[in-house]
Parts: structure tokens; C-alpha cells; sequence
């Protein structure tokens, strides 16, 4: 084999690499931004502490909008907050766990939710 033809094809096996790269590196990078974006609101703009906060998400979903986080609060592990941080950031819905609903927890009685206006 020349050197040609190992030079080409090491040049075909990085394009190829690169091209299945790219798409998974972008959506895990967003994912990390938008979670960043809605802990930021939430600690900076709500005046939540850190210890308040469980978990925040970013996710990749199907349907538009592609990227969003899923927040849990540590007093109501059972709530899942949808927050959209595109432009600016914001509550867009909530969900209740299987354990949520098996508590009968309603929407009444959520201390995090905030109602789209």
C-alpha cells in the first residue's frame, strides 16, 4: 500500500470520526449549558440556595424545543419543574412522579410552582 492511499485513508477514518462526533458533542454541550442557565436563575434571580436545589437537568427532547431542564426541589422530591432557558428562562410545567400522585400531592399544594402568566 502507498503512502498515498494510508494518508487518504487516515484522512477518511478522522472525517468520519468527526462527523459522528459532532452531533453528540452538541447536544451534551447544550444540555450542560441550559442546565447551567436555569441554576443560575434559580440561585441568582429566585434566591434559591444551592442545598434547596436536588438535581437540574438538561435534556434533549423530541419535540420542539430541543433543549430544556427538568429541576427537583429536595422538599418536594416528587415534582419535576420544566424550566425553559432559551432566551430567558423560565417555569414552563410541571410533573408528578408515580410517588407524587400515589401521595395525592395537587397542584394547590406545590411550593415551587409558578403559574405562566
Amino acid at each position: 500500500m502507498t503512502t498515498k492511499i494510508k494518508i487518504l485513508i487516515i484522512i477518511v477514518g478522522i472525517l468520519v470520526t468527526a462527523l459522528v462526533i459532532t452531533p453528540v458533542a452538541y447536544v451534551q454541550v447544550n444540555k450542560i449549558v441550559y442546565a447551567n442557565r436555569v441554576t443560575n436563575y434559580l440561585i441568582e434571580e429566585k434566591k434559591y440556595s444551592r442545598e434547596e436545589i436536588a438535581s437540574v437537568k438538561g435534556v434533549w427532547g423530541i419535540k420542539l424545543p430541543p433543549f430544556y431542564a427538568v429541576v427537583i426541589f429536595k422538599d418536594e422530591p416528587d415534582v419535576e419543574y420544566v424550566y425553559f432557558a432559551h432566551n430567558e428562562v423560565l417555569q414552563f410545567s410541571h410533573r408528578l412522579t408515580q410517588e407524587g400522585r400515589g401521595n395525592g400531592i395537587t397542584e394547590s399544594e406545590l411550593k415551587h410552582y409558578v403559574p405562566l402568566e
